[in-house]
């Protein structure tokens, strides 16, 4: 296992542990994110738009609010409505103003939807072994604890 300053050709020591930390976290998300998109990418879709899939789809019939969409977000997008607009370009939701609230959207996954998300179950179940197969089930417990106490902190 490489040291994030030899990953990162960087000669100098970190100031301090911490900047360090941060700097394996934000080089691990880069990474991570890249195997996301070219994963998202064979679909037509974004990381993002695979997220805004996912969420619609555990909302159920109903759907939900497009501000409560953007809450439930992993990475906060505030072009929401651009975001939506792609996804409904390309027939993976549905929108329709609420009926109590005309200003109000309600989005929904589409038919279209659920059959990509069912396309790619396998395979992002496949990606998320793959990356995370040199951790046990403890360390898995231990990563998600520490990750929860860091952005507990901010």
């Amino acid at each position: 296992m490489r040291s994030i300053k030899k990953e990162i050709k960087q000669k100098r020591e970190f100031e301090s542990p911490q900047q360090e930390a941060i700097v394996a976290l934000l080089l691990t998300t880069d990474r991570l994110k890249g195997r996301l998109g070219e994963l998202a990418g064979r679909y037509d879709i974004t990381p993002q738009q695979y997220n805004v899939l996912r969420i619609l789809n555990g909302a159920g019939d109903d759907g939900i609010p497009t501000l409560e969409i953007m809450e439930r977000m992993i990475e906060r997008n505030p072009g929401i409505t651009r975001l939506l607009d792609r996804i409904a370009a390309k027939k993976l939701i549905t929108r329709e103003r609420s009926s109590s609230d005309r200003r109000c959207q309600i989005c929904k996954i589409s038919p279209r939807g659920k059959q990509v998300l069912s396309e790619m179950e396998d395979p992002m179940q496949e990606l998320s072994q793959n990356v995370m197969q040199h951790l046990d089930e403890q360390k898995l417990k231990t990563l998600i604890s520490l990750l929860a106490q860091v952005r507990s902190g901010m």
